[in-house]
């Protein structure tokens, strides 16, 4: 069977034991419907699992700070460019990967209905895990539905600030100079 998140109707009422999901929630925009969805199919006192990432707490918190955690103040008009361009593409507070956080993500399953709720959230900020190399930086997306950063900065900037931004760049990734923010949150709820 093949349904979105938010329109399990090839389920019955009450038909299963379970519901569990890995990084659902984030690609759809109605959540409420969803968690009412999950409620819905499932029997009483089974439970609904889910894993989401926050990608809410992967962003920048000034304006001269890359998510990395660069200080970007030397590239300051490219970044600006760039970070524009991006958050053009996914609207922190209506694309669905950005428009909760794990307090969203609470509230919504208690006001599906719910019996019980609970959550464990992680969230750290620290050097990355393993080491990455400009190039691989530049060659990938934050996630599916934006283009590389390679991609934005041919759309956006002339070869001398392509040079100039990837220059300035090089050396903190091979320094390992940034830090990581990740967060994400594990849900349990019971019909």
């Amino acid at each position: 069977m093949l349904a979105p998140a938010e329109d399990l109707s090839p389920l019955a009422d009450q038909s299963v034991a379970a519901v569990t999901t890995r990084s659902v929630i984030i690609y759809v925009k109605p959540k409420q419907r969803a968690f009412q969805e999950f409620l819905r199919v499932l029997r009483p006192g089974d439970r609904l699992s889910m894993f989401e990432p926050i990608n809410r707490f992967n962003e920048a918190r000034a304006a001269n700070i890359s998510h990395e955690g660069f200080e970007m103040s030397p590239v300051i008009d490219n970044y600006r460019k760039l970070r524009e361009f991006y958050t053009a593409l996914q609207p922190p507070d209506t694309d669905p990967m950005l428009d909760f956080d794990e307090g969203d993500l609470i509230d919504v399953a208690n006001s599906a209905g719910f019996r019980s709720v609970e959550l464990d959230y992680h969230a750290e900020i620290a050097p990355p895990k393993e080491s990455r190399s400009c190039e691989h930086a530049l060659r990938s997306a934050g996630n599916p539905r934006i283009p590389t950063l390679e991609e934005a900065m041919h759309r956006l900037l002339t070869p001398d600030e392509i040079e100039r931004y990837t220059d300035y760049m090089r050396p903190l990734y091979e320094s390992d100079a940034g830090r990581s923010r990740n967060a994400y949150a594990f849900l349990w709820a019971t019909k």
